[in-house]
């Protein structure tokens, strides 16, 4: 039997079919994957309207084989409520996408869960984290978000929103951040503010420029852009000594886009860690490199279903 597995974001929005029963092989766990662009503005029901198809096309390729269905979805969520308001699709405000799904899937239980905590899951499964009983999930790139697995199961928190850890305080007096706080790692270690710093410090780039030109020109020798990685790892250091002691991890796995520079974030990262991690109890803490890239919130997706 299959998982209905959704993952939306603000950039696109996937829909896949799960086989649990193919962990052997984690590349044959989805036994199904369509993607497609997040419609930008536009009205709520545009964007639904989206999802809809997509379910439908899924529906149709399982020929009545679903028997769950999880969705990964952009924060805030409700899961009182159901609901989901996600930054990078403004057009859903309180949008009730656990009913939404649970309407086109009559008779099969339905679990919402952010895209954070749900790329923990994943990772906790079948990639970098597999067999981890306390693990951070994180995602660096065009902002910083993560979900926690503790004690093996996902950790949601009080309204659904555990594990925002971009939102960590790492520099009290730094800038505001999109979130309305000021000094949140996201404003040092996400890729568009470790362009914006390098960028007020000198470095000379094209108007187009993002992380991955930064990455290229640190790779280069470029001393700013070098600059701008380490303190970006600094800045992520700080948080996830902050978090592991609190939630007592043993193992954060981190993905995205800023992580796909490899050694000129992990580098650093692990190094300033040891600056940090001064308990006995942390000794161990590992951090590893995500394993399955943009299926990380699908296959956590259906990795939720099967808490139902």
């Amino acid at each position: 039997m299959l998982t209905l597995c959704i993952d939306i974001g603000g950039t696109k929005i996937a829909v896949a079919l799960a086989d649990p029963g193919a962990l052997a092989d984690p590349a044959r766990t989805l036994v199904y994957n369509a993607t497609r662009p997040t419609p930008s503005g536009v009205a709520a029901e545009r964007v639904w309207d989206v999802v809809s198809a997509m379910i439908g096309d899924a529906l149709r390729a399982a020929g009545g084989r679903v028997t769950a269905a999880g969705i990964a979805c952009a924060g805030p969520v409700d899961l009182a409520a159901g609901t989901v308001s996600p930054i990078n699709i403004p057009a859903w405000c309180r949008f009730p996408l656990r009913d939404r799904v649970s309407a086109a899937v009559p008779g099969v239980p339905v679990r919402l869960a952010g895209d954070g905590l749900c790329m923990a899951l994943g990772e906790q499964w079948i990639g970098a984290g597999r067999g981890a009983g306390f693990l951070l999930g994180m995602v660096v790139s065009t902002g910083v978000g993560g979900g926690l697995v503790l004690d093996g199961a996902p950790y949601d928190g009080r309204t659904g929103n555990a594990g925002h850890v971009g939102h960590v305080v790492v520099e009290p007096d730094g800038s505001r951040c999109a979130c309305g706080g000021r000094g949140c790692v996201e404003t040092v270690a996400s890729g568009p503010s470790m362009t914006r710093w390098a960028r007020a410090n000198g470095w000379l780039a094209p108007p187009a420029a993002g992380a991955k030109e930064l990455a290229e020109a640190a790779t280069a020798g470029d001393g700013l852009a070098l600059r701008a990685f380490e303190r970006g790892a600094r800045a992520l250091a700080a948080m996830i000594a902050s978090v592991a002691a609190v939630c007592d991890l043993d193992l954060v796995v981190i993905g995205g886009g800023v992580a796909k520079s490899g050694s000129l974030l992990f580098d650093p990262l692990r190094a300033a860690l040891t600056d940090h991690v001064g308990l006995d109890f942390l000794a161990g803490l590992r951090v590893e490199a995500a394993r399955l890239g943009g299926d990380a919130g699908l296959v956590g997706a259906a990795r939720l279903a099967g808490f139902g």
